[in-house]
């Protein structure tokens, strides 16, 4: 029987990734992902999974957070869809993460480097056929990179086209795509048989568990509906935006009245579910791109908290 658990949503992710004794698991994604000169021994889960967590947050981003022996510092985070402002919020995560390792009276030499990752199950950019992005500070007419800063990876899980007959050539980052992306259509021995690797194995016994445990699945179904809910109503907004940008772009561009009509719909269906007045179209075009980015960013993190 099939084990019908996605592991991309938030509560497995955070439960399979976030449980400090599936420590081998988070320790094998990293190393895929990144692929360190001198690979990850070991990490300490800063954040560990608490159920409670899910419960209070309803649909807010429920990252891991780990440092290994060397004091490196880890997060990564799972995302369904492309929300407004992502590329803005991972670069702001990425730099709070590094600057917030200081304490006060704490000398510069403290800061340890921090990889930020993001695994979307969406496309951020659809003329790229890459899935896995990686970022860095780098003067790009001199070609000198400052190392131990900061490092922001995207994995978009789309780009990866790998089928079953493949998962024994393949390399780590694209058999954990495969278990995150097909997990739910196999069985838990099927998988083993899979992925016969420890880390891996921690890894399906933990999306057994929850398709196993009353609780545990009764949470996971509230949540995938939570996300699916979010979802739709973001899509309905997007698909508001595209039509108010083609009127717009009669005068100001089609292309930029279709860009910003998204990002107005946005702002305005989430201002109506959420029961707040709607800004008047003077109020709104006052505001700059970034200030409307922001604001719909904003109306869709209160969203998130008002979903069950």
């Amino acid at each position: 029987m099939r084990l019908g658990i996605r592991p991309i949503i938030d509560f497995a992710f955070k439960k399979t990734f976030g449980d400090p004794n599936n420590r081998l698991a988070l320790i094998s994604l990293l190393n895929a992902i990144l692929e360190l000169p001198s690979p990850i021994a070991d990490v300490t889960i800063e954040n560990p999974f608490n159920y409670q967590d899910f419960l209070d947050d309803k649909l807010s981003i429920l990252d891991v957070k780990a440092t290994d022996l060397a004091g490196m510092v880890f997060n990564i985070e799972m995302q369904l869809s492309v929300t407004a402002g992502l590329v803005k919020r991972l670069v702001f995560y990425g730099c709070e993460l590094f600057v917030g390792q200081l304490s006060q009276g704490q000398v510069y030499t403290n800061l340890n480097p921090v990889y930020s990752i993001c695994i979307l199950d969406a496309l951020l950019w659809d003329e790229n056929s890459a899935g896995h992005h990686r970022f860095r500070l780098v003067d790009t007419e001199n070609a000198r990179i400052l190392e131990n800063a900061i490092e922001i990876h995207l994995i978009q899980l789309p780009r990866y086209t790998i089928s079953e007959t493949d998962l024994a050539s393949a390399s780590p980052v694209k058999r954990w795509v495969f278990l995150l992306r097909y997990a739910q259509d196999y069985d838990a021995d099927q998988l083993r048989r899979l992925f016969p690797e420890i880390a891996f194995q921690q890894a399906i016994q933990s999306i057994e568990t929850i398709a196993l445990k009353t609780e545990d699945k009764q949470m996971y179904d509230t949540r995938e509906k939570a996300a699916r809910d979010y979802q739709w109503l973001i899509n309905g907004a997007r698909n508001e935006g595209i039509e108010q940008g083609i009127e717009q772009g009669i005068e100001q561009g089609i292309e930029q009245g279709i860009e910003q009509g998204k990002v107005l719909g946005t702002i305005r269906s989430c201002q109506s579910i959420l029961g707040i007045e709607e800004s008047s179209d003077d109020t709104l075009q006052a505001k700059t791109s970034d200030e409307l980015s922001v604001l719909a960013s904003q109306l869709q993190a209160a969203l998130r908290g008002r979903m069950t």
